[in-house]
């Protein structure tokens, strides 16, 4: 599993699909959220304004990142 860094200790889940490199645009990252196409430490979540914190997990089309402090 890879690992994304971030500089702050949390950031969104909209910023972070687009960081890891898992979709290419925030209005990819709106539309694959609002689908339940991604889920984070296992389960489903919606909301793009969700705050990740290093440990949490985030998969999309069976591809698991891990959010990293830097």
């Amino acid at each position: 599993m890879d690992e994304i860094e971030i500089r702050d200790e949390n950031i969104r889940l909209g910023q972070f699909l687009k960081l890891a490199n898992l979709i290419e645009s925030g209005a990819d990252a709106k539309a694959v959220i609002a689908d339940g196409m991604v889920s984070v430490n296992g389960e489903t979540d919606t909301r793009r304004g969700r705050q990740l914190r290093p440990g949490d997990v985030v998969e999309l089309g069976g591809v698991s990142v891990r959010v990293a402090a830097r």
